[in-house]
């Protein structure tokens, strides 16, 4: 999945407990009739991938979205959702190596049947 929008917080990096567990948050505002407000988790080797972003840039961020359930001490069960994102991108960004083509260019007009050579014969057996 995906959600696209304008950086409006970028937090720092945050380490928590002795095995060096990191996250880095990034809230988006969308860019729609009624924007929405998003905040997107960045968490181990991916909090990195927000060090080239600044506030006020669009982007697009490829989230998974993880939900948890928990216990708490009274014996009540609550539910927690939360938007893990694994990679972000400059919205008219040119695509990185490795990433799918968007366009294909149209052929060359050498390439491309001669107009009104109807009298040719068509090879294609069907």
């Amino acid at each position: 999945m995906e959600v696209s929008g304008s950086i409006k917080v970028l937090g720092d990096t945050q380490e928590f407990g002795s095995n060096g567990f990191r996250k880095r948050e990034c809230v988006i505002t969308t860019n729609e009739q009624y924007p929405q407000t998003i905040l997107v988790e960045f968490t181990q080797n991916n909090t990195t991938s927000l060090d080239s972003y600044k506030v006020g840039d669009n982007v697009t961020i490829q989230i998974n979205i993880r939900g948890r359930e928990w216990t708490n001490p009274q014996g009540e069960v609550k539910y927690f959702v939360s938007l893990n994102g694994w990679r972000i991108e400059k919205v008219g960004a040119a695509p990185t190596a490795g990433a799918p083509m968007q366009d294909i260019p149209a052929p060359a007009a050498a390439d491309a049947p001669a107009s009104g050579s109807s009298d040719e014969e068509d090879d294609l057996p069907f």
